[in-house]
């Protein structure tokens, strides 16, 4: 809520803050920043339970303009002159893992997402929740499949990368870490699509050491993400 409130890049009808206990220094927070707007509205935490569409919303809710969908066009162009740094999710159905895997890239500097708009979890209350702010800042394409849309970004000169436990290389040592990029990340259990895996232009693989044979895909998505960061970092 609070980056919601920061960033400005939706109207904000109104924001409703309970009344009837102590704020946070959070909420303290969202307090001013929506009476700076004009669209603070303290009501009772019955009122908010009632408005909630997730667990727990924490005495806050907004209601706003929803969130514009980018085109995959503007996901290739650079970004406050920084090169392309995608996410890529094949069929990834779980909200928590959406929002988890939205908040680490930003934190590791993708510059967008891509989703499809069939047979993959989208933006709801719960990944918003949990991508803290993630949301606000991170420019998302909804396309009609994500192999055509691998086609496309290879065709605008953004290398593909799946990730895959079989992959040819590790993701500490991928070669166009420092090129324009789209990481994509497989569905819960499966992993990627075979025609998915077919259109990466190259396979990567994240080491393990322990006895387990593969890891959640939010773990694996924030091990990649940094894995590029750190290399760009090292390449700039």
């Amino acid at each position: 809520m609070r980056e919601l409130l920061r960033s400005r890049a939706r109207a904000i009808d109104v924001v409703y803050v309970v009344a009837d206990r102590a704020p946070s220094p959070t909420l303290s927070e969202v307090i001013e920043l929506a009476d700076e707007r004009g669209v603070l509205r303290m009501v009772s935490s019955y009122e908010i339970d009632a408005m909630a569409r997730s667990d727990a919303p924490q005495g806050v809710i907004a209601r706003a303009e929803p969130l514009r969908a980018a085109t995959l066009e503007e996901l290739v162009e650079p970004a406050g002159g920084h090169l392309p740094f995608l996410v890529v999710f094949d069929g990834v159905t779980d909200p928590h893992n959406l929002g988890a895997v939205l908040r680490s890239a930003l934190s590791a500097g993708a510059t967008g997402a891509v989703l499809a708009r069939r047979r993959s979890v989208h933006v709801t209350p719960v990944v918003a929740k949990v991508a803290a702010g993630a949301i606000e800042y991170m420019p998302i394409a909804l396309v009609a499949g994500i192999p055509s849309a691998l086609s496309d970004l290879k065709t605008s000169g953004i290398w593909t990368v799946g990730l895959d436990a079989d992959g040819e290389r590790s993701v500490d040592e991928l070669p166009v870490s420092t090129e324009p990029i789209a990481l994509v990340f497989g569905a819960e259990g499966r992993g990627l699509s075979p025609l998915t895996r077919n259109r990466c232009e190259i396979r990567a693989r994240i080491d393990l050491f322990g006895p387990l044979e593969s890891i959640n895909v939010s773990a694996a998505a924030a091990i990649s993400c940094f894995a590029v960061a750190r290399q760009r970092s090292a390449g700039s």
